[in-house]
């Protein structure tokens, strides 16, 4: 029989179908291929043109469930190693699974008050994690990309008052260009957003003391001073994206009291640093910014998409995103709405994620998987150490190590071109994955530990696919 109309019927054996087959999937994670070699395949299975007509729920999700496992990258597996990419505690998938059958909508508490009350919970919750002060607080967003779009936003507007100009009426036209001032460590989300904001992403000058980024403290110095007391935006970086190191943040936040600066801190991944005594000093100084950004979807391993963005000021905030209609709550109405402060207006309830994480691991529980990942690290940086046709490339700080096949013999344009067939192949394979990356102009693989189902078995067996691979190259 065909359908033409949702079937409420259908909704109880739906959830036991999908129940099951979740089931089934998450008990072979962690043996799955991060990309089966039928991916494509699997997908192309879906593929055709629009039915007039509808099968119904259970037979559209039969099959449905019968691809997607093979069309799917295992992101939540313990061997991929690429973006730095966090899984999904069971805590956070049931939390997440609720929040979906519920369909929550987190833009104020008339729309959701367990969401919009969550929320402002969780924050203080994750600032008090972090060490952050109670003057930071803020919202929940997409990801680091829009968290930073967020804090940037407030940094727009807070320059703008600075030349008494409301940026958010009256746009920045009149005013010059916008002074962003950071390291050669800076994320390609930060220029993302300054496209987004219209300042530019040619605002953005980097000062570098070397090939890998580093920020050269003294020319920093010297471009706020020229700009002769005039605001400033100072972006610094908390988790390098190759090898984890960070931006001397304490020095960041001095230059920016001394020269009218605000100092945004992009913490995607490495603001987790904070949480563990054998790290927490490369956060020194992030308790001093303006706005600081961190995604919940790397480290606390919650479902994507899952981001956090901390102002000093939420009135900024809300003078950056005015949004009012007839029907929208009145500005100081008692009850919360978090939809007024961001760029989002319809917000997915994400805190019950982040909430039952924290509320089923605790600080503890946290610390103790950071430091775990940790662990992981230097695992797999001594398993490189210790292969005489592996050469590690940096440090190893945090949770990422930045290495690359090295057989001796080869000049450095043909390593490079190895180790672009080396990323291609390991892509290929699917069994684990790491993505390939530029470190002080060399290509490379830049393997993240991030995953709380990621045990020494799964490096030890990444870096044994590394050498197969790279053995046949």
């Amino acid at each position: 029989m065909k359908h033409r109309n949702p079937d409420r019927n259908e909704i109880e054996q739906v959830i036991r179908q999908v129940a099951r087959a979740a089931a089934a999937y998450i008990e072979s994670v962690d043996e799955r291929p991060v990309i089966s070699e039928h991916a494509d395949a699997a997908t192309a299975s879906l593929q055709g043109s629009l039915p007039e007509s509808g099968d119904g729920a259970v037979a559209a999700l039969e099959e449905l469930i019968r691809y997607a496992p093979e069309g799917a990258a295992t992101t939540s597996g313990p061997r991929y190693f690429h973006f730095v990419t966090g899984g999904t505690t069971p805590a956070a998938l049931g939390a997440d699974w609720l929040a979906s059958a519920m369909d929550q909508i987190a833009y104020t508490w008339v729309s959701s008050p367990i969401g919009v009350q969550l929320e402002l919970l969780c924050m203080r919750w994750l600032a008090d994690l972090f060490g952050l002060p109670d003057r930071l607080s803020g919202l929940m967003t997409t990801g680091a990309t829009m968290a930073n779009y967020v804090g940037l936003a407030a940094a727009r507007q807070w320059w703008g008052e600075e030349h008494g100009v409301d940026v958010s009426e009256a746009g920045l036209h009149g005013l010059g260009r916008v002074p962003v001032l950071t390291s050669g460590y800076v994320h390609a989300s930060t220029l993302k957003c300054m496209s987004m904001l219209g300042i530019g992403r040619s605002a953005v000058q980097t000062f570098s003391r070397d090939a890998a980024g580093r920020l050269d403290v003294d020319a920093l110095e010297d471009a706020l001073a020229a700009l002769d007391g005039q605001p400033a935006v100072l972006v610094a970086n908390a988790g390098e994206v190759n090898m984890g190191d960070f931006d001397p943040v304490a020095k960041m936040a001095d230059l920016a009291g001394r020269y009218n600066a605000w100092l945004h801190v992009d913490g995607a991944f490495g603001l987790f640093a904070a949480v563990s005594p054998r790290t927490a000093h490369f956060c020194d100084g992030v308790e001093r910014a303006d706005s600081v950004t961190v995604d919940g979807h790397k480290w606390l391993n919650v479902p994507y998409d899952c981001g956090f963005a901390f102002v000093r000021d939420t009135d900024l905030l809300a003078r950056a995103f005015t949004y009012r209609a007839d029907y929208l709550p009145k500005p100081g109405d008692p009850r919360p709405t978090i939809g007024s402060i961001g760029p989002e207006s319809s917000r997915r309830a994400r805190a019950l994620a982040v909430w039952a994480t924290l509320r089923a691991y605790g600080r503890r529980g946290v610390r103790e998987m950071v430091e775990g990942h940790l662990d992981l690290a230097q695992r797999l940086a001594a398993a490189v150490d210790e292969a005489p046709e592996l050469e590690r490339l940096a440090e190893v700080p945090l949770n990422i190590v930045c290495f690359r096949f090295n057989p001796g013999g080869h000049s450095e344009a043909e390593l490079d071109a190895l180790n672009r067939r080396l990323g291609e192949a390991i892509i290929d394979d699917g069994r684990a994955l790491a993505g390939t990356t530029l470190f002080e102009g060399r290509v490379a693989l830049r393997p993240a530990m991030v995953n709380w189902r990621t045990r020494p078995e799964d490096v030890d067996y990444f870096v044994q696919r590394v050498r197969t691979l790279a053995s046949k190259l």
